[in-house]
């Protein structure tokens, strides 16, 4: 057997102003801070048939505000999140130009085949980066495919690059 749970009406609207409101901002729907009230947004049934009509004035009011400022805090906050990411997208972006961003090693692998160290040569990694070295380091007679790569900075500037299985490293600098 199914038991209903019946509600007295004056314990309705409450719910269904909660209710509606979570509704609201868990929609994805995406209103200004300067939002129309609710009665603007919604048709008159649809107002009714949330019970809203029943509300007074002022608790319309105060339902009004409450949305408001919740819109307001979670567009912020989406504004907030948004520069946060771009800021995080430049940075690694442009890691290894003159020190730029994070002070993280920067790993990867360089794609096809790898012939050792040598001044002059760029280093095109699978992240996109390109990179050139800059002193006279040497891996004389190493042939590998895919090898992983380590670039790191150096502690009075410059950025030194170590391959997998190697204990050698050369200074690069980034080109591309």
């Amino acid at each position: 057997m199914r038991s209903v749970i019946r509600m007295a009406p004056s314990s309705v609207a409450p719910l269904r102003v909660a209710l509606l409101a979570v509704a609201l901002l868990g929609s994805g729907i995406a209103l200004a801070q300067q939002a129309p009230p609710l009665q603007e947004q919604m048709t008159t049934a649809e107002f009714r048939a949330a019970g809203l009509d029943k509300l007074s004035a002022d608790e319309l009011a105060t339902l009004n505000r409450w949305l408001e400022r919740r819109v307001g805090e979670q567009a912020a906050a989406a504004v907030e999140q948004a520069r946060e990411e771009g800021r995080r997208e430049v940075v690694e972006k442009n890691r290894g130009f003159f020190h730029f961003g994070s002070e993280e090693p920067i790993q990867s692998t360089i794609p096809g085949e790898f012939r050792g160290f040598g001044k002059g040569r760029r280093y095109t990694l699978a992240n996109g980066q390109v990179w050139e070295q800059t002193d006279g380091a040497s891996l004389a007679g190493v042939r590998r495919q895919d090898i992983g790569v380590r670039i790191r900075p150096g502690a009075i500037g410059g950025w030194w690059m170590q391959v997998d299985g190697y204990n050698t490293t050369a200074r690069v600098e980034r080109v591309e």
